[in-house]
């Protein structure tokens, strides 16, 4: 790889984040100068001992000071930063010339979001940061200079079957491209009988078929919500409406996304699926790099099916393209309805079954408003979460 790879990872601990570093592993040359964990101590330690980084954040400010003492235990020579505002000082840093947003829900806006007005070359995994800020994101993106490398695999799928000239034009071409294509596995409850739904466990949900995925993002995949996040980013991503884009379930997961063109034309990434692939793309961007990854081997694959998504089995997916339809503040709305919801069910608090009913009434009960401002952003997502958490109290726990 050529140019400059100075590196800071925003959520190093999960999934993504691992997977990173395990490609960073293969390919020397790329200096990790950053990384950054919620409250995952013990890995985080382990993390700096072995990459040495500049500077490590861990955003629980409540652990700082234990934190501190064990890096000091290593001789640890990098500085040690606490808070999101630690995350915003990393992500806008003169240190780091790209970023790895992999920190999972709400939480991850912030630093992305001041990433992109700082113009770097941003990998983003976290979708959560388009669904909530959209336009305003897009737009810090474009006066900033940044460039956007979306992480998710279906993303990045579509990202690769463009043409070059349209990857970053933040609008399609509508006389070239006439529909965008995203596949989904359909998760580990895509045959389950319907009325066995309510009564699945939170390991059952996180059993998906093909990923290896965080909690929260199992959860999501396994009631296709993930699915209807990625309409809505797709949207401001590519600058293209939800009307133009087609979810299809793929459960070899092999086909990760679809360019369809004017002239009849396919254009489909395929890849066995495993992160390092689109991480591996974005971290060498526009060159290419060994992700690790097993080629695909064709003959042994068989049939690749495809099929359309059940709406009754997965209600989730109807509701994040209604947001997507609506606009403004409503995918902020959902998204902050379907983290709370999400977090219940995990915590065994509500059933499956309860994450879209919970979702869809808290989207009929709240306006939708023009999405002006990151402050009207912020104060939907905090008062959807206030009155979800009233809800399953008071009616689904």
């Amino acid at each position: 790889m050529s140019g400059q790879n100075r590196l800071a990872i925003l959520g190093s601990t999960g999934s993504v984040g691992l997977s990173t570093l395990q490609v960073v592993r293969d390919n020397p040359g790329i200096e990790v100068v950053a990384l950054s964990a919620h409250s995952n101590t013990r890995l985080l330690l382990e993390q700096c001992q072995e990459f040495k980084p500049q500077y490590v954040i861990l955003s629980d400010e409540t652990q700082g000071d234990e934190f501190a003492a064990h890096l000091k235990a290593v001789s640890f020579q990098g500085e040690l930063l606490l808070g999101p505002e630690g995350l915003n000082q990393i992500a806008g840093s003169p240190d780091v010339d790209s970023v790895m947003a992999a920190i999972v829900g709400a939480a991850g806006l912030a630093s992305s979001l001041k990433a992109a007005e700082c113009g770097k070359k941003l990998l983003l995994a976290n979708k959560e940061s388009l669904v909530m800020s959209g336009s305003l994101f897009m737009e810090a993106a474009r006066r900033g200079g940044a460039t956007i490398i979306p992480i998710d695999s279906e993303h990045n799928a579509i990202f690769q079957c463009l043409p070059e000239s349209e990857r970053h034009a933040q609008l399609l071409n509508s006389q070239q491209i006439t529909k965008l294509v995203l596949t989904a596995s359909g998760g580990p409850f895509l045959r389950t009988d319907l009325d066995q739904l309510a009564s699945v466990t939170p390991e059952q949900a996180c059993d998906h078929p093909r990923w290896s995925m965080g909690r929260k993002i199992s959860v999501d995949s396994a009631s296709m919500m993930n699915k209807g996040l990625e309409v809505i980013e797709a949207c401001f991503l590519f600058g293209i409406s939800p009307q133009d884009i087609e979810v299809l379930i793929h459960p070899e997961s092999i086909i990760h996304s679809m360019v369809y063109y004017r002239d009849g034309s396919v254009l489909a990434q395929m890849a066995n699926p495993d992160m390092r692939v689109p991480i591996a793309h974005g971290l060498a961007y526009p060159q290419r790099i060994d992700s690790g990854v097993e080629s695909l081997d064709l003959v042994s694959l068989g049939s690749l099916r495809f099929e359309a998504p059940d709406f009754q089995r997965f209600p989730c997916l109807g509701l994040g393209r209604e947001a997507a339809e609506q606009g403004g503040t409503t995918p902020a709305v959902l998204n902050a309805a379907n983290e709370e919801a999400v977090a219940a069910f995990l915590a065994g608090r509500i059933g499956f079954d309860k994450i879209p009913l919970i979702i869809e009434e808290l989207m009929l009960k709240t306006p939708c408003e023009e999405a002006a401002s990151l402050a009207i952003i912020r104060e939907a997502d905090e008062r959807t979460r206030t009155l979800a958490k009233q809800l399953i109290s008071k009616r689904f726990a």
